[in-house]
């Protein structure tokens, strides 16, 4: 995930299970913090299902998202410079209806 070491000596070993390396394919991320954490609800919406069952959530203090969101930015940038500018769909339209989006500023003041 991150391109930080560990500290001097320590090795860290990492277990990944089988159902875990299956990975979770998710279209839309639920993002709510508190002073405290933020949490990161991963789910999926499918055409003609009109429920979206939440299939992850991950809580994080506030120092590790930020650092989850420069590893990310890192990877995006090594991954643009070998592959090309990742196109968002339906970036250019007002209001994008599907996938993972950001805020309007309207909806950052509430």
């Amino acid at each position: 995930m991150s391109n930080q070491q560990p500290p001097q000596g320590q090795q860290i070993n990492i277990e990944l299970n089988e159902k875990e390396a299956e990975g979770i394919y998710s279209n839309l991320a639920i993002i709510t913090h508190s002073p405290a954490e933020f949490v990161v609800d991963f789910t999926r919406i499918l055409p003609g299902v009109p429920k979206a069952k939440v299939h992850a959530r991950i809580v994080m203090t506030p120092q590790h998202t930020k650092l989850l969101l420069n590893a990310l930015k890192d990877n995006i940038h090594k991954y643009e410079e070998k592959f090309g500018e990742i196109k968002i769909l339906g970036e250019d339209l007002p209001n994008p209806s599907f996938g993972f989006q950001i805020p309007t500023k309207e909806e950052k003041i509430h």
